[in-house]
């Protein structure tokens, strides 16, 4: 058989092929003339075939059929198959083949071997690839070649005893001896090795960081020398001795400093030295510079070396390359909230990287720059923020208009500057606002009764010159329907009034129903707003009825649905349209628990009645609803079913529900129409006091278990003596928070009982916070209350859920 061509042919030969298809052939006939090769046992060229294999198999070709052709060329005494043989295991044998075992013997026979050389293939080898098995069985050759006094050998076995510890973390201590005595090597290869190994072994034993964090003065020493030794051609990069040393160091020093007063009051100096005496002109000092800041910001430094740290950061935000400046963004963002002070003094620096070009660096400054809004500069970055939001791509205007928002609630100086700036948002950035802007906006201006004429005028002006910013629309409807006698008025003291005429506001509450732009949700708006100042404005009533008629016949449901409510008003309670149509109260911030408790998304339900829309019950899963059935036995159950809103005043009952339709407020379990009720009635009555407190009835705990605690207090309705509304307040006394905690309940039949929306979904820990929740009870005839409920949550990364039944309801309650 002709001797096979050499490795540098074949790699000519296939650089050759023109096709992916030619390349392949070629390969193929190689792998061919291999195999056959190794079938007829020939030991001469084995070497050759299997380097050639692996060339081969780094191209992406399959080569495992080489596999024990390795394990051949390792059980060889020659040097050059040892090392084909070895680079072949590393690269074709993992752990996952139990064909790896079977060299075990040999690479146990070549770490005794007499020539380093093999003794470091062996090590090289098992350090790259060796199982919990081989390494358990090897362990012992491994610590032996760590005590060794050739620096070649103990570098390799340094290594491969932190893949030995990875592998079996139980085996650490048999290295604890040898490593003692590794940081006094003069050889930077062992010395480099060494540090690797200490800090494997920190980081997965608590009782080995305590146990070398007495080797610190030893470590500042060698950090030191390498700083103050002169230049070294061996080690030299950039005018720098051996960085990648240095940067071990550092990282070691970081692990052994953290929550350590004394580790870390040692190393201070050191630090400040490196920091001040590194050479920034190159990326390698640059490298040296990050690694010391994240130490300095790790231990428990002194807080003049953390400000030099800031510092440094700072100058990485004025260097030409994006990647130190992403750098330094990223990590003054994770320490601006310890040394707020500190950064803010690279305030200005920061927000220069919002017109970087590069999308990555412009994130991390935009979210550097909310954090550093205070008080006292939120005049001055709300303004950057602004031009920022103007000019900046799409992907960023979500992200900014939300932070812009935050910010200006948590920090505005006044009102009117509060009104301003989102207002601003609203018109640079309106179809990217989150959902609940519209409705905290409202609020706003709700809550600024000295505000309402300059905010009434400032938003007409906006949607003059454009109506195609929804939530700016719509929270211009809803004042203009509220203060429309205000905008006509032409009376305003914060600045020049306009003159606007009933009709020019009717015009453009008409061009937005009419609007090719506008959403189902803005035209509810319009018109809401346009049926509002039927009872602002004098001369333009029966123009108001004839618009309302027209829409009477809308192909929007929801804007039908309206039309014909408020035609209604006009012909069969017109007496009633005034007090219905009246301002809506001041709102309370208090009924909200957070951001999220508003956001709704834009349609579904008008923002201008929040403090008075019916909450939608909670849909019980069918498993879940048959559960709670169970609970309480038999058939006699009414699960929680969404009732009616009993919100009407005595006076005028029987006519708003002849208006609103029957509504079947008896025992039995009639299926209830879930339509959201209509805001305009709801406008009427929101000065009305829904329920009146019951006193003399004590509160009851209804659960109290596994640090869970679950309160009920009591009120009843003041218009119908039968439902009782049940207000839930759950507390967590543990040390975790309690998080997808979900509330649920079951009665008998002869009540009707409806579950509103819960607070929120976090019971945090210590009782840090609480989770409300109300229950309505329709009880027509008077009986016992008796309920079961169903609680789960996740705690403590375990899903819980647990049953319970509560009966101890006082009998004022139900009387």
């Amino acid at each position: 058989m002709p001797a096979p061509i050499r490795l540098r042919e074949l790699i000519r030969t296939i650089r050759t092929a023109r096709t992916q298809a030619e390349e392949r052939e070629m390969i193929q006939k190689e792998c061919a003339a291999i195999r056959s090769s190794f079938r007829e046992e020939d030991n001469t060229y084995r070497c050759r075939n299997v380097a050639k294999l692996l060339y081969m198999h780094m191209l992406g070709y399959p080569a495992h059929f080489g596999q024990l052709e390795c394990l051949k060329l390792i059980a060889s005494q020659k040097f050059t198959d040892k090392r084909i043989g070895y680079l072949g295991a590393m690269l074709l044998l993992d752990e996952r083949q139990d064909v790896h075992l079977l060299m075990t013997n040999c690479i146990k026979n070549d770490l005794n071997h007499s020539t380093q050389y093999v003794q470091g293939l062996a090590l090289c080898t098992l350090g790259c690839m060796g199982s919990a098995e081989m390494c358990r069985d090897l362990a012992g050759e491994v610590e032996k070649l760590l005590k060794t006094s050739n620096s070649y050998l103990r570098k390799k076995a340094a290594l491969c005893a932190v893949h030995v510890i990875r592998k079996v973390p139980e085996l650490m201590e048999m290295f604890l001896p040898a490593t003692k005595n590794l940081l006094n090597e003069k050889n930077h290869g062992v010395l480099h090795t060494s540090v690797v190994l200490l800090t494997e072994m920190c980081e997965r034993s608590p009782d080995m960081l305590t146990h070398f964090r007495k080797l610190v003065p030893q470590l500042v020493r060698i950090l030191k020398n390498l700083i103050m030794s002169g230049y070294s051609p061996e080690h030299d990069v950039s005018g720098i001795s051996d960085p990648f040393l240095q940067v071990r160091i550092l990282r070691l020093l970081r692990i052994l400093g953290r929550n350590d007063d004394d580790s870390s009051e040692a190393m201070n100096d050191i630090l400040a030295q490196v920091a001040t005496n590194t050479e920034t002109s190159k990326n390698v000092g640059n490298a040296i510079l990050y690694e010391t800041v994240l130490t300095i910001m790790d231990i428990k430094s002194e807080s003049g070396l953390r400000v030099l740290a800031i510092n440094i950061l700072g100058r990485f935000l004025l260097n030409n390359d994006k990647n130190i400046r992403y750098v330094a963004l990223t990590s003054l963002l994770k320490t601006v909230q310890t040394d707020h002070n500190a950064v803010q003094r690279h305030r200005s620096t920061i927000v220069d990287c919002l017109k970087d070009l590069d999308v990555s660096i412009k994130r991390r400054a935009m979210e550097l720059s909310f954090a550093l809004v205070n008080g006292n500069n939120i005049r001055g970055m709300m303004k950057e923020l602004l031009y920022f939001l103007d000019s900046c791509e799409p992907e960023f205007k979500a992200d900014c208009a939300s932070g812009i928002f935050l910010a200006a609630e948590k920090y505005a100086p006044s009102k009117r500057w509060h009104i301003d700036t989102i207002m601003r948002v609203l018109t640079t950035a309106g179809s990217y606002v989150r959902d609940d802007a519209v409705p905290n906006l409202i609020q706003l201006i709700t809550n600024s009764s000295e505000m309402h004429e300059y905010t009434v005028q400032k938003l007409y002006k906006a949607i003059l010159d454009d109506i195609s910013q929804q939530p700016l629309v719509q929270v211009c409807s809803w004042c203009i329907g509220e203060y429309g006698d205000l905008l006509v008025s032409g009376q305003c003291e914060e600045e020049e009034p306009i003159q606007v005429t009933e009709d020019e506001v009717l015009d453009i509450l008409e061009s937005i129903l009419i609007s090719n732009m506008s959403t189902s949700v803005t035209r509810g708006f319009a018109l809401t707003a346009i049926m509002k100042n039927s009872t602002r404005f004098n001369n333009t009533v029966n123009r108001i009825k004839k618009v309302v008629s027209i829409y009477g016949s809308s192909i929007d449901v929801e804007l039908q649905q309206r039309a014909v409510e408020y035609n209604a008003l006009f012909k069969k309670y017109d007496h009633m349209r005034p007090a219905l149509l009246e301002r809506m109260p001041i709102m309370e911030k208090a009924l909200t628990n957070g951001p999220t408790d508003l956001a709704q998304t834009n349609g579904e339900t008008d923002p201008a009645v929040i403090d008075s829309k019916p909450v939608q019950s909670i849909q019980q899963p069918s498993s879940q609803a048959n559960d709670l059935l169970d609970l309480l036995g038999g058939n006699d159950i009414q699960l929680v079913i969404p009732t009616a809103h009993p919100t009407k005043p005595a006076s005028v009952g029987g006519e708003l529900l002849d208006l609103l339709g029957d509504l079947n407020l008896s025992g039995t379990p009639a299926a209830v129409p879930q339509m959201p009720a209509p805001q305009l009635l709801l406008d009427g009555l929101s000065g009305q006091p829904l329920f009146n407190d019951i006193s003399g009835i004590p509160p009851i705990t209804a659960y109290n278990k596994n640090g869970l605690k679950i309160d009920f207090s009591f009120e009843r309705s003041s218009t119908n003596a039968s439902i009782t509304v049940i207000t839930t307040q759950a507390s967590n006394c543990t040390d975790s928070d309690m998080t997808d905690f979900v509330f649920q309940a079951a009665v008998p039949k002869t009540f009707q009982l409806q579950l509103l929306s819960p607070s929120s979904n976090v019971l945090p820990a210590f009782n840090a916070g609480s989770i409300t929740q109300v229950i309505k009870v329709l009880n027509p005839q008077k009986q016992q209350l008796r309920m079961r409920i169903k609680l789960t949550y996740n705690h403590k990364g375990s899903a819980i859920q647990d049953l319970a039944e509560v009966s101890n309801f006082p009998p004022q309650s139900w009387q």
